[in-house]
């Protein structure tokens, strides 16, 4: 631990408790509103893919826009940005990089070099690393680690050519991401 032998202690300050510190923590706990709920829900989605509140509302008038369920649509949105791909794919270790090494430019889609990682891609597309990237340190390591990681099932994934294809649009069964969708929709359409 970082805190070392403090930790050890009944003081840590890394400890969960089941109320707030003082006095007053110990208080019964209100019950959340429904716009509390709605709210935190959508936070929640905002922070597991990195996505600012602009950004998220234009993904949910978009969602709205395609017919169907929009809880699902506005997840499959998510899922199919291109930082969120090189996430699954496994060329990174976590969002936050995927955006970055996207940001730098390292990926193509298509064929065409690409340095947005909000640009939502279809089934069909091919995302791969540029060739003048292969030869970057972290490229060599992630080819010898890619092909390891569990790709999800609407992803096609080539360890070799270090690219993946996206099979499908992505179900709500498929994404294994832990959110109520609902509770999304909700909080828009107040």
């Amino acid at each position: 631990m970082l805190k070392g032998d403090r930790c050890m202690g009944p003081k840590c300050s890394v400890e969960r408790r089941p109320s707030a510190p003082g006095m007053h923590g110990a208080k019964r706990q209100r019950k959340m509103s429904d716009f509390g709920l709605q709210l935190r829900e959508k936070q929640k989605a905002r922070r597991i893919y990195g996505v600012l509140e602009r950004q998220f509302s234009k993904h949910f008038d978009e969602a709205k826009r395609i017919p169907g369920a929009t809880g699902e649509r506005l997840l499959q949105i998510l899922e199919l940005r291109l930082d969120n791909i090189v996430y699954r794919l496994g060329f990174a270790d976590s969002r936050p990089q995927a955006r970055q090494i996207v940001r730098h430019g390292h990926f193509q889609v298509n064929g065409r070099d690409t340095d947005i990682p909000s640009y939502i891609l279809k089934a069909g597309d091919v995302v791969s690393v540029r060739e003048a990237s292969r030869g970057k340190e972290y490229f060599k390591v992630a080819a010898e680690t890619v092909g390891k990681n569990q790709v999800p099932g609407w992803l096609a994934l080539d360890p070799r050519a270090l690219s993946g294809r996206i099979g499908n649009v992505p179900t709500r069964d498929q994404m294994d991401v832990v959110l109520d969708e609902q509770l999304i929709v909700e909080y828009y359409s107040r």
